[in-house]
């Protein structure tokens, strides 16, 4: 049931992240210049701290099928390199925003940035929290019988923050 109301919900973010994309490419096809003057974005750390979110994916898929077969220490140990892999990407998004040229109020484009990557990062924070909670949650010697259910609800969450991130790295990153 929960992995249900799970997908559901995904299903609900996929349509919100959808009108953001939305927002941007239509935006974006009647604009004279695309990215405005002034805009200068980092490609190539972006790229790496893409990979580094991206390859926090299978290092969550690892830590579900080792805690579906029991193995909670290589369960927890993998969360905890999803989580670490996920709070570097967040990180450097910190670092971003505090060293672009350009900010929410300077264009169309700044506008979009922000509140695309600002929205995905929120979404990344939030499924880190969710690991925090995994974690406390697997502190004890033996797993509950809901911990299975939980563990691949947090999982499919953070599939979908990577999947998300292709979409907006492509648009923000490669399409402009």
């Amino acid at each position: 049931m929960l992995a249900v109301g799970v997908m559901i919900w995904l299903g609900s973010e996929f349509m919100f992240f959808s009108s953001l994309f939305a927002a941007f490419f239509t935006i974006r096809a009647h604009a004279a210049v695309w990215p405005p003057a002034g805009v200068k974005l980092d490609f190539n750390q972006a790229l790496i701290f893409s990979f580094v979110l991206l390859v926090s994916s299978p290092t969550m898929q690892i830590a579900v099928w080792a805690q579906e077969k029991g193995n909670r220490k290589k369960a927890r140990a993998w969360l905890v390199a999803s989580l670490i892999l996920g709070a570097a990407f967040l990180g450097n998004q910190a670092y971003e925003w505090k060293t672009l040229p350009f900010r929410p109020k300077t264009n169309v484009y700044g506008s979009l940035f922000y509140i695309m990557s600002g929205l995905h990062g929120l979404h990344v924070l939030l499924g880190l929290v969710a690991m925090i909670a995994l974690i406390g949650r697997m502190s004890g010697p033996k797993g509950d019988p809901g911990e299975t259910a939980v563990f691949q609800a947090v999982s499919y969450y953070w599939h979908f923050v990577d999947i998300v991130w292709i979409g907006l790295f492509s648009a923000l990153f490669l399409f402009s």
